[in-house]
Protein backbone atom coordinates (compact mmCIF):
# COMPACT_ATOMS: atom_id res chain seq x y z
CA UNK A 1 0.00 0.00 0.00
CA UNK A 2 1.44 3.62 -0.97
CA UNK A 3 1.73 6.29 1.35
CA UNK A 4 -1.09 8.67 0.89
CA UNK A 5 -1.66 12.52 2.36
CA UNK A 6 -4.56 13.63 3.87
CA UNK A 7 -6.39 16.51 4.76
CA UNK A 8 -8.35 15.85 8.33
CA UNK A 9 -11.58 16.61 7.89
CA UNK A 10 -11.58 18.64 11.59
CA UNK A 11 -11.37 21.80 12.16
CA UNK A 12 -8.17 23.39 12.30
CA UNK A 13 -7.97 24.69 15.56
CA UNK A 14 -9.32 21.85 17.38
CA UNK A 15 -5.98 19.88 16.48
CA UNK A 16 -6.22 16.80 14.52
CA UNK A 17 -8.21 13.25 15.49
CA UNK A 18 -5.49 11.66 14.99
CA UNK A 19 -1.98 12.75 17.18
CA UNK A 20 0.36 11.68 19.47
CA UNK A 21 -0.40 10.55 23.67
CA UNK A 22 1.39 12.15 25.88
CA UNK A 23 -0.39 11.10 28.70
CA UNK A 24 -0.18 6.74 27.49
CA UNK A 25 2.95 6.14 25.39
CA UNK A 26 4.37 2.63 24.64
CA UNK A 27 7.34 3.62 27.09
CA UNK A 28 5.04 4.11 29.84
CA UNK A 29 1.95 1.48 29.50
CA UNK A 30 1.31 -1.89 30.26
CA UNK A 31 -0.61 -3.26 27.69
CA UNK A 32 -2.82 -6.58 27.86
CA UNK A 33 -3.88 -7.12 24.49
CA UNK A 34 -5.25 -11.08 24.83
CA UNK A 35 -7.79 -10.13 27.07
CA UNK A 36 -10.69 -11.57 25.37
CA UNK A 37 -9.56 -13.25 21.70
CA UNK A 38 -7.72 -16.05 23.93
CA UNK A 39 -5.32 -16.27 20.94
CA UNK A 40 -8.12 -16.01 18.41
CA UNK A 41 -7.31 -13.90 15.47
CA UNK A 42 -7.92 -9.95 16.32
CA UNK A 43 -10.92 -9.12 14.19
CA UNK A 44 -13.57 -6.65 14.11
CA UNK A 45 -16.58 -7.80 16.31
CA UNK A 46 -20.34 -6.26 15.73
CA UNK A 47 -21.99 -4.49 18.32
CA UNK A 48 -25.56 -5.27 19.51
CA UNK A 49 -28.53 -3.72 20.94
CA UNK A 50 -28.79 -4.94 24.92
CA UNK A 51 -31.68 -2.40 25.39
CA UNK A 52 -30.50 0.50 27.11
CA UNK A 53 -32.98 2.71 27.86
CA UNK A 54 -31.24 5.65 28.77
CA UNK A 55 -27.51 7.55 28.19
CA UNK A 56 -26.51 10.03 29.96
CA UNK A 57 -24.04 12.06 27.76
CA UNK A 58 -21.04 14.52 30.04
CA UNK A 59 -19.06 17.11 29.52
CA UNK A 60 -17.39 20.36 30.36
CA UNK A 61 -16.16 23.56 29.27
CA UNK A 62 -13.48 25.82 30.97
CA UNK A 63 -12.03 29.04 30.64
CA UNK A 64 -9.92 31.10 32.31
CA UNK A 65 -11.80 34.53 33.06
CA UNK A 66 -9.06 36.81 34.10
CA UNK A 67 -5.27 36.35 35.18
CA UNK A 68 -5.17 37.86 38.41
CA UNK A 69 -1.98 38.92 41.19
CA UNK A 70 -1.45 39.37 44.55
CA UNK A 71 0.98 42.12 45.67
CA UNK A 72 2.72 41.04 48.88
CA UNK A 73 5.03 43.13 49.84
CA UNK A 74 7.30 40.06 51.25
CA UNK A 75 7.31 37.55 48.88
CA UNK A 76 7.04 39.99 45.38
CA UNK A 77 3.84 39.57 42.65
CA UNK A 78 1.86 36.14 43.58
CA UNK A 79 0.41 34.71 40.18
CA UNK A 80 -3.12 33.64 40.25
CA UNK A 81 -6.04 32.71 37.41
CA UNK A 82 -9.24 33.45 38.40
CA UNK A 83 -11.56 30.46 36.14
CA UNK A 84 -15.22 29.52 35.59
CA UNK A 85 -16.17 25.53 34.87
CA UNK A 86 -19.59 24.21 33.78
CA UNK A 87 -20.21 20.92 33.28
CA UNK A 88 -23.63 18.71 32.83
CA UNK A 89 -25.28 15.87 30.89
CA UNK A 90 -27.78 15.15 28.15
CA UNK A 91 -29.89 11.96 28.60
CA UNK A 92 -31.19 10.49 25.71
CA UNK A 93 -34.59 8.48 26.84
CA UNK A 94 -34.56 5.61 23.96
CA UNK A 95 -38.19 5.20 24.69
CA UNK A 96 -39.09 8.64 23.73
CA UNK A 97 -36.06 8.63 20.85
CA UNK A 98 -35.27 11.92 22.64
CA UNK A 99 -32.63 13.93 24.25
CA UNK A 100 -32.45 16.97 26.89
CA UNK A 101 -30.13 18.63 29.22
CA UNK A 102 -30.81 17.28 32.61
CA UNK A 103 -27.67 18.29 34.32
CA UNK A 104 -25.84 21.88 34.16
CA UNK A 105 -23.60 23.39 36.57
CA UNK A 106 -21.08 25.78 37.29
CA UNK A 107 -17.91 26.48 39.34
CA UNK A 108 -16.03 29.45 39.59
CA UNK A 109 -12.67 29.17 41.44
CA UNK A 110 -9.78 31.64 41.79
CA UNK A 111 -5.83 29.50 42.27
CA UNK A 112 -3.17 31.47 43.51
CA UNK A 113 0.63 29.90 43.78
CA UNK A 114 3.23 29.78 46.53
CA UNK A 115 0.63 28.44 48.97
CA UNK A 116 -1.11 32.08 49.24
CA UNK A 117 -5.06 32.61 48.66
CA UNK A 118 -6.92 35.48 49.13
CA UNK A 119 -10.70 36.28 49.03
CA UNK A 120 -11.70 37.48 45.28
CA UNK A 121 -15.02 40.40 45.69
CA UNK A 122 -18.30 39.27 44.26
CA UNK A 123 -17.98 40.69 40.58
CA UNK A 124 -21.89 39.48 39.97
CA UNK A 125 -25.10 37.83 41.36
CA UNK A 126 -23.46 34.64 39.93
CA UNK A 127 -19.91 35.57 39.64
CA UNK A 128 -18.50 34.23 43.32
CA UNK A 129 -14.91 32.76 43.33
CA UNK A 130 -13.99 30.05 45.33
CA UNK A 131 -10.12 30.50 46.59
CA UNK A 132 -7.26 27.73 46.86
CA UNK A 133 -3.53 27.88 46.45
CA UNK A 134 -0.91 25.54 45.03
CA UNK A 135 2.64 25.33 46.78
CA UNK A 136 4.55 26.16 43.48
CA UNK A 137 4.97 29.33 42.18
CA UNK A 138 5.14 27.68 38.28
CA UNK A 139 2.35 29.31 36.53
CA UNK A 140 1.49 25.82 34.82
CA UNK A 141 0.34 24.74 37.99
CA UNK A 142 -2.31 26.88 38.12
CA UNK A 143 -4.07 25.88 34.73
CA UNK A 144 -3.29 21.95 36.46
CA UNK A 145 -5.20 22.44 39.00
CA UNK A 146 -8.30 23.94 36.30
CA UNK A 147 -7.76 20.75 34.25
CA UNK A 148 -8.11 18.54 37.98
CA UNK A 149 -11.35 20.69 39.19
CA UNK A 150 -12.83 19.70 35.92
CA UNK A 151 -11.67 15.77 36.05
CA UNK A 152 -13.48 15.35 39.60
CA UNK A 153 -16.47 17.18 38.31
CA UNK A 154 -17.14 15.53 35.50
CA UNK A 155 -15.88 11.79 37.41
CA UNK A 156 -18.43 12.52 40.08
CA UNK A 157 -21.52 13.57 38.23
CA UNK A 158 -20.62 10.60 36.03
CA UNK A 159 -20.89 8.05 39.11
CA UNK A 160 -23.94 9.65 40.30
CA UNK A 161 -26.21 9.57 37.21
CA UNK A 162 -24.76 5.36 36.78
CA UNK A 163 -25.96 5.30 40.12
CA UNK A 164 -29.10 6.02 38.96
CA UNK A 165 -29.12 3.61 36.13
CA UNK A 166 -27.87 5.66 33.15
CA UNK A 167 -25.54 4.44 30.93
CA UNK A 168 -22.83 6.82 30.80
CA UNK A 169 -20.93 7.99 28.63
CA UNK A 170 -18.09 10.72 29.56
CA UNK A 171 -16.26 12.94 26.85
CA UNK A 172 -12.42 11.97 27.63
CA UNK A 173 -10.75 9.49 29.89
CA UNK A 174 -12.57 8.00 32.81
CA UNK A 175 -11.33 8.97 36.50
CA UNK A 176 -13.88 6.68 38.85
CA UNK A 177 -12.34 3.56 40.24
CA UNK A 178 -15.84 1.94 41.13
CA UNK A 179 -17.40 -0.68 38.51
CA UNK A 180 -20.02 2.15 37.41
CA UNK A 181 -21.52 1.90 34.24
CA UNK A 182 -19.32 4.43 32.90
CA UNK A 183 -17.17 4.69 29.62
CA UNK A 184 -14.82 7.44 29.03
CA UNK A 185 -15.29 8.23 24.93
CA UNK A 186 -12.02 9.78 23.60
CA UNK A 187 -12.68 11.46 20.21
CA UNK A 188 -8.60 12.27 19.42
CA UNK A 189 -7.26 8.98 18.92
CA UNK A 190 -3.72 7.61 19.93
CA UNK A 191 -2.13 4.72 18.21
CA UNK A 192 0.64 4.25 21.30
CA UNK A 193 -1.50 1.48 22.59
CA UNK A 194 -1.63 -0.99 19.83
CA UNK A 195 1.33 -2.74 18.38
CA UNK A 196 1.88 -2.82 14.62
CA UNK A 197 0.37 -6.02 14.37
CA UNK A 198 -2.92 -5.36 15.79
CA UNK A 199 -3.02 -2.15 13.89
CA UNK A 200 -5.01 -3.53 11.19
CA UNK A 201 -7.98 -4.64 12.79
CA UNK A 202 -8.79 -1.01 13.41
CA UNK A 203 -8.51 -0.21 9.94
CA UNK A 204 -11.28 -3.18 8.99
CA UNK A 205 -13.64 -1.64 11.40
CA UNK A 206 -17.18 -0.78 9.91
CA UNK A 207 -19.31 1.17 11.25
CA UNK A 208 -20.88 -0.03 14.72
CA UNK A 209 -18.15 -2.67 14.89
CA UNK A 210 -15.17 -2.37 17.58
CA UNK A 211 -11.49 -4.45 18.16
CA UNK A 212 -11.25 -6.95 20.82
CA UNK A 213 -10.55 -5.64 24.37
CA UNK A 214 -6.74 -4.73 25.48
CA UNK A 215 -6.28 -3.70 29.25
CA UNK A 216 -3.94 -0.93 30.40
CA UNK A 217 -2.37 0.56 33.29
CA UNK A 218 -0.12 3.49 33.07
CA UNK A 219 2.17 5.24 35.71
CA UNK A 220 0.46 3.64 38.64
CA UNK A 221 -3.24 4.51 37.47
CA UNK A 222 -5.98 2.05 37.76
CA UNK A 223 -6.17 -0.86 35.15
CA UNK A 224 -8.69 -0.07 31.95
CA UNK A 225 -10.53 -1.81 29.70
CA UNK A 226 -10.49 -0.06 26.33
CA UNK A 227 -11.40 -0.71 23.13
CA UNK A 228 -11.47 1.38 19.26
CA UNK A 229 -14.79 1.68 17.37
CA UNK A 230 -15.68 2.92 13.95
CA UNK A 231 -18.76 5.50 13.97
CA UNK A 232 -19.27 5.74 10.19
CA UNK A 233 -16.87 5.52 6.36
CA UNK A 234 -15.73 8.65 5.95
CA UNK A 235 -15.25 9.34 2.23
CA UNK A 236 -11.86 9.72 1.00
CA UNK A 237 -11.04 9.22 4.44
CA UNK A 238 -8.10 7.35 5.96
CA UNK A 239 -8.30 4.03 7.50
CA UNK A 240 -8.42 5.58 11.24
CA UNK A 241 -11.07 8.24 10.30
CA UNK A 242 -14.30 7.94 12.02
CA UNK A 243 -12.55 6.00 15.21
CA UNK A 244 -13.24 6.32 18.42
CA UNK A 245 -11.33 5.06 21.66
CA UNK A 246 -13.26 4.08 24.13
CA UNK A 247 -12.38 2.60 27.77
CA UNK A 248 -14.23 1.62 31.09
CA UNK A 249 -13.28 0.48 34.60
CA UNK A 250 -10.74 -2.78 34.47
CA UNK A 251 -12.70 -3.73 37.98
CA UNK A 252 -15.48 -5.14 35.40
CA UNK A 253 -15.38 -8.97 35.36
CA UNK A 254 -14.73 -9.31 31.49
CA UNK A 255 -17.94 -10.91 30.43
CA UNK A 256 -19.53 -7.31 31.80
CA UNK A 257 -17.18 -5.06 30.13
CA UNK A 258 -17.48 -7.21 27.34
CA UNK A 259 -20.91 -6.24 27.02
CA UNK A 260 -20.77 -2.43 27.91
CA UNK A 261 -18.49 -2.30 25.12
CA UNK A 262 -20.81 -4.32 22.68
CA UNK A 263 -23.63 -1.89 23.62
CA UNK A 264 -21.19 1.11 23.09
CA UNK A 265 -20.32 0.49 19.71
CA UNK A 266 -24.33 -0.69 18.38
CA UNK A 267 -25.32 3.03 19.90
CA UNK A 268 -22.91 5.31 18.81
CA UNK A 269 -22.94 6.24 15.72
CA UNK A 270 -26.04 7.14 15.69
CA UNK A 271 -25.10 10.16 17.91
CA UNK A 272 -22.53 10.24 15.13
CA UNK A 273 -22.04 14.62 13.63
CA UNK A 274 -22.63 15.70 10.18
CA UNK A 275 -19.47 17.71 8.89
CA UNK A 276 -21.65 20.59 7.56
CA UNK A 277 -22.85 21.47 11.26
CA UNK A 278 -20.23 20.05 13.41
CA UNK A 279 -15.81 20.45 13.02
CA UNK A 280 -15.02 17.70 14.59
CA UNK A 281 -17.22 15.38 12.63
CA UNK A 282 -18.28 12.38 13.46
CA UNK A 283 -16.45 11.87 16.42
CA UNK A 284 -17.95 15.26 18.48
CA UNK A 285 -21.30 13.71 19.17
CA UNK A 286 -24.25 15.74 18.56
CA UNK A 287 -26.07 15.62 21.98
CA UNK A 288 -22.20 16.33 23.29
CA UNK A 289 -22.29 19.32 21.12
CA UNK A 290 -25.50 20.62 22.04
CA UNK A 291 -24.64 20.46 25.75
CA UNK A 292 -21.00 21.95 25.30
CA UNK A 293 -22.71 25.26 23.39
CA UNK A 294 -25.37 25.50 26.49
CA UNK A 295 -22.51 25.63 28.75
CA UNK A 296 -20.50 28.05 27.08
CA UNK A 297 -23.77 30.25 27.48
CA UNK A 298 -23.73 29.45 31.60
CA UNK A 299 -20.51 30.84 31.45
CA UNK A 300 -21.60 34.35 30.64
CA UNK A 301 -20.02 36.51 28.38
CA UNK A 302 -16.12 36.46 28.56
CA UNK A 303 -15.91 40.36 27.99
CA UNK A 304 -18.51 41.29 30.97
CA UNK A 305 -17.01 39.19 33.14
CA UNK A 306 -13.59 39.74 33.00
CA UNK A 307 -14.60 43.67 33.22
CA UNK A 308 -17.16 43.07 36.21
CA UNK A 309 -14.10 41.26 37.97
CA UNK A 310 -11.81 44.26 36.92
CA UNK A 311 -14.43 46.71 38.42
CA UNK A 312 -14.76 44.61 41.67
CA UNK A 313 -11.32 44.25 42.70
CA UNK A 314 -9.95 47.54 41.98
CA UNK A 315 -8.80 49.17 44.88
CA UNK A 316 -10.03 46.19 47.39
CA UNK A 317 -8.00 45.83 50.20
CA UNK A 318 -6.67 41.87 50.70
CA UNK A 319 -8.37 40.28 53.57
Amino acid sequence: MRRRLYVENWAPHYGSPFEADDEVSPATAEVQLEVESKGKPWQPRAGYDGGVESIAFIDGVRRIDARVTIDDPELGPVPGICISLAYGAVIWDARARRSEIAEARVQRLAIFAQGQSVAVPQAGPTLRYRSESVPTSDPAALTTVMQTRMRQAEGELGRELARRGHLVIADGPIHPLEPASVVGYIKSQRAAYLPPEKVPCVAALGPGERTPLFVFSSGGSFARYSWYTRLEDIEHGHTWSGVARCECTGAFALEDASRLADETTFLLPRFASAAHIEARAPQNLVPVAALERHLRRLLGDQALVYRALCAAVAGTPLR
